[in-house]
């Protein structure tokens, strides 16, 4: 039985992904800051809620040790959770504003990674799917063609970027899990007003195609819904 802890997990792409996995017979642990929505998608899905706040110490380690009392282990860890922050004119952006997307985007993804790296450990074939973005692509930020590039969106782009790196540096580092990075692509979501063309179910597509692959498949890749990208 494959064990899947997913952050973010309570509405949206992280939702539809503990949905789509728990038909494909993973045990899925729905990790949310909210608690009422939280136990709420665990119910309606048949999965278990574990609180999360991926901006804190304390919160990330009581949700490992739960995890570990529980279930013992993982075998796939989904960092989805994500903020979209200020939009538009950076002319005000402020050292707080980009220190609230950071927190949650990258060191968010650092912290929950390290806390249950133990856990993944314990896994015959142990998996950490990265939830990035192509807004974070050099490439299609400045592609005219691509709705990537019409957006202005200075903290979330740049946190997406990095977190595409920090996934490669993952993969270099970790040679014993397979680490890869999703590209959603523009889905219709709470983070857009639901103004994407894509319906929540092809945005979770690649998400779950990376967490469902055989043994042995590659690491450090960026892949949509289409294939594999460059991360340029």
């Amino acid at each position: 039985m494959t064990i899947t802890f997913i952050t973010g997990a309570n509405k949206g792409l992280g939702r539809e992904t503990a949905r789509r996995l728990i038909e494909h017979g993973h045990t899925v642990l729905v990790g949310a800051r909210n608690r009422e929505q939280g136990e709420e998608t665990a119910t309606a899905l048949g999965a278990r809620y574990v609180p999360i706040d991926v901006r804190d110490d304390a919160s990330v380690a009581a949700a490992a040790a739960d995890v570990a009392r529980h279930e013992g282990r993982i075998d796939v860890l989904i960092n989805n959770a994500g903020v979209l922050g200020p939009l538009g004119d950076p002319s005000d952006l402020t050292a707080a504003d980009a220190l609230a997307v950071l927190d949650v985007n990258v060191i968010g993804v650092v912290r929950t990674t390290t806390a249950f790296l133990p856990l993944l450990r314990r896994s015959a074939d142990p998996v950490i799917v990265n939830v990035s973005s192509g807004m974070g692509s050099l490439a299609l930020t400045h592609d005219p063609a691509r709705p990537e590039s019409h957006v202005v969106a200075p903290l979330y782009t740049s946190s997406k970027a990095a977190l595409t790196m920090l996934t490669t540096q993952y993969a270099k580092g970790l040679k014993d899990i397979r680490v890869n990075a999703a590209d959603p692509g523009y889905t219709a979501t709470d983070f857009n007003a639901h103004s994407g063309p894509q319906s929540v179910t092809e945005g979770t597509d690649a998400i779950v195609a990376l967490a469902t692959e055989e043994p042995g498949a590659g690491t450090g890749r960026f892949v949509s819904r289409h294939g594999e990208m460059t991360w340029s």
